[in-house]
This record gives structure tokens, sequence and C-alpha cells, in this order.
């Protein structure tokens, strides 16, 4: 690939613009910035499709040779992008992993409030209260838009949603599906105010999943890997059900527990 006109050949990990974007790896970076990192051409490229802000795009010449790199790269320069050509030790530097197709990109942070959710008469949301791992976070995005959730609310999150490893385990999903970040209290809040079912995802839940009733509105609610959810998450307008351990574990993965709750959701929405 050569670098599109009018780009600058960066090949020095000292640059200011490349210290700038490596320093986006921190978390209180991004978020005093607003910024975050994505990196591979796939996530960037739904980024772009989603209509996400691109401050701008990176790209090592050396490594942008597969279709979907240099569609993604023609895409960012029709969207008014800047595009820098950098050398693969520049790309090292500010990527978060080993990507071979040779793209990073510096995105604005989309806006996550529970105000802006735009949802249909009867949504299907998961809530994930204190999760701690990125990837366990991308992957709960995965599923939620395999299965057709309507959106994703990370209450009291302990990472930050937009963490580049997070958008890498989302395969870029997490652009096309409606993210808003709150309070445990204000999720509750919002969810009563809605008219939204709260179903509550607990070891102890007295009703097996596959009895309740999924179909209306309603908010799967999943704790954090270490403690489960908060206190707050019982009541009774809340319907906690369990999920059936039969060996000698006592849960399952944060990420596989909302894959299957998000599908037997979608298996009784499909049958109405």
């Amino acid at each position: 690939m050569t670098p599109p006109a009018g780009s600058l050949e960066i090949t020095s990990t000292a640059n200011p613009r490349i210290k700038a974007t490596a320093a986006l790896r921190d978390r209180r970076e991004r978020e005093s910035r607003g910024l975050t990192i994505v990196d591979g051409a796939r996530e960037i490229g739904r980024a772009l499709a989603a209509g996400v802000e691109l401050v701008e795009l990176f790209a090592c010449p050396d490594l942008v040779r597969s279709d979907e790199a240099t569609a993604t790269v023609e895409a960012a320069r029709a969207s008014g992008v800047v595009v820098t050509g950098v050398s693969r030790a520049v790309l090292e530097k500010i990527a978060f992993g080993d990507r071979s197709d040779g793209l990073v990109a510096v995105i604005r942070t989309p806006p996550a409030s529970l105000e802006a959710l735009r949802l249909p008469a009867a949504p299907l949301i998961v809530v994930v209260e204190s999760v701690e791992k990125p990837g366990n976070l991308g992957a709960i995005l995965r599923s939620a838009d395999g299965a057709g959730a309507d959106a994703l609310i990370a209450a009291d999150p302990r990472t930050d949603v937009f963490n580049p490893n997070a958008i890498r385990a989302s395969l870029g999903t997490i652009f096309s599906i409606p993210v808003a970040i709150a309070t445990t209290a204000g999720t509750i809040t919002w969810l009563r105010a809605a008219g939204i079912e709260i179903v509550v995802a607990r070891v102890d839940g007295s009703v097996p999943y596959t009895a309740a009733d999924l179909r209306g509105p309603v908010a799967l609610v999943l704790g954090s890997e270490a403690h489960g959810l908060a206190d707050a998450w019982t009541g009774p307008d809340m319907t906690a059900v369990s999920l059936p351990m039969l060996g000698i574990a006592d849960s399952l993965n944060v990420s596989a527990a909302a894959a299957i709750l998000l599908y037997e959701a979608r298996r009784q929405r499909s049958s109405t």
C-alpha cells in the first residue's frame, strides 16, 4: 500500500502524535481526552459504518494487504479522515496487540448515557454490573449482537467500556449495539421508570432460566466475575433466575451465562 496523498510518513516512535496516541493505552488518559484506540480493519470498518468519529487512522504500508484493510483505508479517506502512513515499529508502539492488517485508529468515544438510548416497544436489554475484564465485556457484546439485543448497559463498570481490548473482543460489535454507562442505582431507577422487567442471574435464583418469561420488555442482569450482583438487585419486581450447574463448579463465566440467557430470550421471542 502506498501512503495516501498528503499524509505524513512517520518512522519515529518519538513523534509527538505517536506518543500522544500511545498514551491512550492508559484508562485515565482515554477518559480525560474522550478518545480511545481501535486496532484492526474489521473493528475500524464497523466504527466507520456506525458513524463513529475517527480522529485519525494510522496505516503501515507493509501490512495493509488484505481487501478488508484496503477497503477500510479507502472508506476512511472518503469520510475525510486523516490517514497517516507509519513504520512497523511505530504501529507496534500504538497497537494493543499483534495485528497483521496494519491499521490503528483513534476515535472519539461515543456518547453512552441512558437518556440517549432509543429503544423499541419491547426491548431486550443486557445489563452487566461491575464487570472487570474487557475480554468478558467484549464477548458479551458479541452475544448481544448475535442474539439481536437492543442495548447493553454497563452498571458501575470497573473497566472503561471502550477499552481497546473490549473493542477488539467484541469484534467491533460495540459500535452496532446502543451502549449506556450508569450507576447501579441509576440503572434500576431507569429500568423501573421505563416499565422493563428485571431478570437477574443468581447462583441461588429460584426460577430456572427456561421458565422465566423473556418475551416482553426485559433486562437480563449479570454481575461481576468475582462478586456477583450487588444487593440492590433484589426486590419483589425482580425475577432471580439460575442456570443448572451439574458439576463441581458453582457458576459459569459471565460471558457464557450472558450468551445462554440472551439466546433463550431470542428463542422465546422468535416463537411468539
